[in-house]
């Protein structure tokens, strides 16, 4: 194994990542090294590179991304299968969580280890064990407690990446709120999240997606992946018009689920206006702390509305994921997701080219880092 692994630290907003060495650990016994084959810019690594969405950096820099796959470099010695029972092998390719419940609170005790407050930790920089924090490297370190799955050979690389974040979120996103056969589901935003999340929708067996968005292309890419009905905000403008075409794609009563895809939380209020008497919220997108928007409670009482939080998903997700994309492989263009790839020091590059916001056109879907 080489003694050091390259990464992209992160100083802050403003500042461009640095290429540095970074320790590689030694694997511990239930611990698994893996050798990055691509790592995506997601569109929360862009909160945190814009800095809407702030945190307290280490004084040595954070290794961050974390929508990934790659291959076995290193098992512990206690490691001899995947996460499913299945013979696990150095050089196999997998897909695995990155997040660890505590196995030890509330959440967990209650089997919703998705919720556990403990499983996302205040950023630790690359000089404390096990240094490989992040996706934006060559190596990342499983941990003892991840989750690890082996990956389908009828699958790409490009295909798998997303997997353990934006796919098996809006899974499990979907799952949580209740998407049922027959129902009518709106997406707000089009990004890589919004996208996938037609497929899914559109695969539990929802009769019409709807998909909000401004950029074109975004919009054309959902149709692609199964939305039966795309809302440009700049060809309407006005938010009643929206709301009354909806209705009408809904026949007359309104979304079942209505699902923040996009990030930024003034979309809020409009799409739970969208949700019929009785409907879903699903709250994924808005990650920043502190954005607010301004809303009436009473119209959830009134309407009989609820509004679910999710964010990361339970491990059991992964494998579905896995074989969605092979169910689905001929069904949907799942290679335009993945949609132009930077070597890892170009990665200053790959977040310019991948920001979108206040943009009226992007050519990017999804970026990925390919140390």
């Amino acid at each position: 194994m080489p003694a050091t692994a390259k990464a992209a630290v992160f100083f802050g907003p403003g500042k461009p990542f640095e290429i540095r060495e970074v320790p590689v650990p030694e694997v511990e016994p239930e611990g698994v090294l893996i050798r990055v084959t691509h790592a995506n810019v997601c569109g929360s690594d862009l909160h945190f590179w814009r800095g809407d969405a702030p945190l307290r950096l280490p004084a040595d820099g954070w290794i961050f991304g974390h929508e990934m796959t790659g291959r076995v470099a290193k098992l512990g010695a206690k490691i001899s299968t995947d996460s499913l029972g299945r013979p696990l092998e150095e050089g196999d390719r997998v897909a695995y969580t990155y997040f660890y419940p505590c196995g030890r609170c509330y959440a967990c005790l209650h089997k919703e280890p998705a919720a556990c407050p403990h499983k996302i930790e205040r950023p630790v920089g690359p000089s404390t064990f096990p240094h490989l924090h992040g996706a934006f490297a060559d190596h990342y370190y499983l941990r003892p407690g991840g989750a690890i799955f082996k990956v389908p050979d009828q699958l790409a690389d490009e295909a798998v990446a997303g997997v353990n974040c934006a796919l098996s979120q809006v899974i499990y996103g979907l799952h949580v709120a209740g998407v049922r056969f027959g129902d009518r589901v709106v997406i707000q935003g089009a990004g890589g999240l919004g996208v996938q999340a037609a497929a899914v929708a559109k695969d539990m067996g929802a009769a019409t997606v709807i998909v909000v968005d401004q950029i074109p292309g975004r919009l054309e890419l959902a149709r692609a992946f199964g939305a039966d009905h795309t809302l440009n905000l700049k060809e309407v403008p006005d938010r009643k018009e929206r709301v009354k075409l909806v209705r009408q794609w809904t026949g007359g009563a309104g979304a079942d689920v209505a699902c923040d895809l996009v990030g930024f939380p003034a979309v809020i209020p409009e799409g739970i206006e969208m949700l019929r008497s009785g409907g879903t919220y699903l709250e994924i997108g808005t990650i920043s702390r502190g954005a607010t928007f301004e809303f009436e409670p009473s119209l959830l009482v009134w309407g009989s509305k609820k509004i679910v939080g999710v964010i990361q998903y339970d491990p059991w997700v992964i494998p579905r994921a896995l074989d969605f994309l092979v169910r689905t492989k001929d069904r949907w263009p799942w290679p335009r997701i993945l949609s132009h790839k930077y070597s890892l020091d170009k990665i200053n590059e790959a977040f310019a080219a991948s920001e979108w916001h206040n943009k009226e056109t992007t050519s990017i879907t999804r970026a990925a880092l390919t140390p």
